[in-house]
């Protein structure tokens, strides 16, 4: 399968990675296509083998998938001075956020359109992705699709292409909220006077075992929760402070208005 990407950032590049390493396509299968000439010397360094070239001296595509990974708010621009065309045979997934399956198959007059939405942690390959297909792609190709989604981490097939500001919402901003809260609890060790490289080390190394904890018990995270905080402790201290504070509930609030955000963009 001969793959192309529309926009060498940091997660095409991510993506393109990932296709190399699980060897779903060979190094001379893969074409990058970027808007800056001066990174095409560095693409080709890091990819050897593989076709580079500058987006406005692409005439022609050869290639079965065609990535989308620009910024959406150059998707116009892109799709307007695009000087290739696309035939029937080839699909597109795009991994732009808030850009609807219609106005990408609109703007680039094609109708086989896979939209996903992929989150950082794609670049160490644990992400986890959302998406969604055009009416009339077959079961093949959404297998095709989600075995290289796969290889970024794990995904997740959504009916409603609704859902998608959800999953931007929830999974693609959803590392900025855990770094936040990781932040805060830094913070705090550092007023208790502990140094910051060693609070850094307590909070990042509890949170990693809290992780691995919650994905290997069978108890539900209430549950979790009252096996650390025992009752008059300082746990329940912290729990009640935070409760006080509606911490859960702005939380909640953020995450929601983060959906409404994603929603405008897509309109």
């Amino acid at each position: 399968m001969k793959i192309a990407v529309l926009g060498a950032g940091k997660m095409g590049i991510s993506f393109s990675r990932s296709f190399l390493k699980f060897e779903l396509i060979k190094p001379e299968n893969l074409h990058l296509i970027t808007r800056r000439k001066e990174n095409i010397q560095q693409l080709e360094q890091q990819f050897p083998g593989s076709k580079v070239s500058d987006f406005l001296g692409v005439s022609t595509v050869d290639a079965d998938l065609i990535i989308v990974a620009i910024k959406p708010q150059d998707f116009q621009f892109v799709a307007e001075n695009l000087k290739f065309r696309l035939n029937e045979s080839q699909m597109i997934l795009s991994i732009m956020a808030g850009i609807k399956i219609k106005k990408i198959q609109h703007l680039f007059n094609h109708k086989k359109v896979v939209r996903a939405m992929p989150n950082s942690p794609t670049l160490l390959g644990m992400g986890i992705t959302g998406y969604t297909a055009a009416k009339g792609i077959s079961f093949v190709d959404l297998m095709q699709i989600e075995r290289f989604l796969n290889s970024t981490g794990r995904s997740v097939y959504l009916e409603n292409e609704n859902l998608l500001d959800g999953v931007t919402a929830l999974s693609g901003s959803g590392p900025a909220y855990f770094y936040y809260i990781v932040d805060a609890m830094i913070k705090a060790g550092t007023e208790m006077g502990i140094e910051k490289n060693l609070a850094e080390l307590f909070v990042k190394q509890t949170m990693l075992g809290a992780y691995h904890l919650m994905n290997t018990s069978d108890k539900s995270l209430e549950e979790l929760i009252k096996d650390v905080a025992s009752k008059g402790g300082t746990t329940e201290a912290a729990l009640q402070t935070f409760e006080e504070n509606r911490l859960k509930d702005s939380l909640k609030k953020g995450i929601l208005a983060a959906e409404r955000r994603s929603k405008d963009l897509s309109e």
